[in-house]
């Protein structure tokens, strides 16, 4: 668990409010033989440190935004900016432009000076002021791209495979020996980094889509026997619907990767969407994006360009599904489908995720000035902590069908705990 240092830190650090290198966070702070963690595994607390590897006047830091969007990413890129220039002092702050594809030096790099003019209100708009793409880079030339423009330290905004990436920088930096210290900052709006407790963007996705969830609920009861079916984000895990769920309280039946379920039979979806139906003359149904990949033979060589599995269209197949079974039994249905995926995750951050990236951005900027590298933000028990980038893309976080959120969802939704065969 320890984090690589690029070497002993001999500048003193302008801040006075610093953290002493011993402290530690433990992973779970939940005891007894059926806790999930090691009680042995605990990680550095993050903050400023009174000694810095890097001194300030002679630093030049770089900020990359890869992946898809989410709420809060030019939150983050100011707030790095502000604590680089502000906090420390640093001159020189240069932004990537277009996610890794932006370090590639072999087409004309397009890259921004960071200056307080420019981030001064990007925190007011969705999306990256960066831009961003996604997939890899070569990654002998984005460290030359690295060298060539003297820069000390870069920091990763993105998800498992962006912090991978910023660790094969910073190996190949090491072994040309030149200096890079690189601290990724985690980005999901799923929810599902491990070590982190709430990713930022999470809550505005939640807010925004428990809206949409509103409105579907008038569509769905403003007609005879309406039904809504919305599609929420969640390839792997099912936050976003689970949390829109319980802020909705409006939804009959939430479908989310970690709970397999089957359409047939009198104990499937489909009877018992049926029967609420015929009882009550409308429904809301909300699936997130990796819910029943199973029911549709996806094809595990289809990769996109971030490496991840193309998952087929549950939404559209399950629109088709529920109104062929509809019109089999006899009963009228009038059907309202919505996918409001790109809409949610390109808006603003709303408050408590603006504090947040506040937060990761300041301690990244820390851990960096520290000289400390190969490492990523995490959020443990309300602190942030350092967490090994090996550690962090070694795992996923998901919602736990035994657990008390999903309980949550099952009490207000008042679906069955399983839609299986009888």
């Amino acid at each position: 668990m320890t984090i690589p240092v690029l070497g002993e830190p001999r500048f003193p650090s302008p801040l006075t409010r610093t953290v002493a290198e011993d402290f530690r966070v433990p992973a779970s702070i939940v005891a007894g033989r059926h806790a999930h963690e090691s009680p042995e595994l605990s990680f550095e607390l993050a903050g400023a440190r009174s000694k810095l590897y890097f001194d300030p006047a002679h630093t030049r830091a770089g900020i990359v935004t890869c992946g898809g969007l989410c709420p809060g990413l030019n939150d983050v890129i100011r707030s790095l900016f502000l604590e680089l220039h502000y906090g420390y002092g640093v001159k020189e702050v240069i932004g990537f432009r277009g996610g890794y594809n932006g370090l590639d030096p072999s087409p004309a790099v397009d890259t921004v000076a960071l200056t307080a003019a420019l981030v001064d209100t990007i925190h007011h708009h969705g999306g990256t002021v960066l831009k961003t793409s996604r997939g890899p880079v070569d990654i002998g030339r984005a460290v030359d791209t690295l060298v060539q423009r003297q820069v000390n330290i870069l920091f990763t905004i993105g998800g498992d495979g962006t912090q991978r990436g910023g660790r094969a920088l910073f190996d190949e930096a090491t072994r040309r020996g030149h200096p890079l210290a690189v601290v990724g900052i985690p980005k999901t709006v799923d929810n599902d980094v491990a070590f982190v407790t709430r990713s930022f963007g999470y809550l505005t996705a939640v807010e925004e889509a428990a809206k949409v969830l509103d409105r579907a609920h008038t569509e769905a009861r403003s007609v005879p026997n309406g039904l809504a079916l919305v599609k929420l984000m969640g390839r792997h895990a099912g936050f976003i619907a689970l949390g829109a769920t319980v802020a909705s309280q409006d939804v009959n039946f939430t479908l989310i990767p970690e709970v397999p379920f089957v359409l047939d039979g009198p104990r499937g979806l489909l009877a018992a969407i049926e029967q609420r139906i015929r009882q009550r003359g409308h429904a809301l149904v909300v699936v997130a994006e990796g819910a029943g990949q199973d029911l549709l033979a996806t094809d595990t060589n289809a990769r996109d360009a971030s490496g991840n599995i193309r998952l087929k269209d549950i939404g559209t197949f399950l629109r088709g599904r529920i109104e062929a079974h509809f019109a089999a039994t006899g009963v009228p249905l009038v059907m309202r489908y919505m996918d409001p995926s790109y809409l949610i995750r390109s808006v603003p951050a709303n408050a408590a995720d603006s504090v947040l990236c506040d937060q990761f951005a300041r301690n990244a900027v820390h851990a960096a000035m520290a000289g400390k590298t190969g490492v990523v933000i995490g959020l443990l028990h309300d602190h942030f902590v350092h967490v090994p980038v090996d550690l962090l893309t070694s795992r996923t976080k998901r919602v736990d069908p035994s657990g008390y959120a999903w309980g949550a969802v099952l009490s207000c939704t008042g679906q069955a705990e399983r839609f299986e065969q009888a």
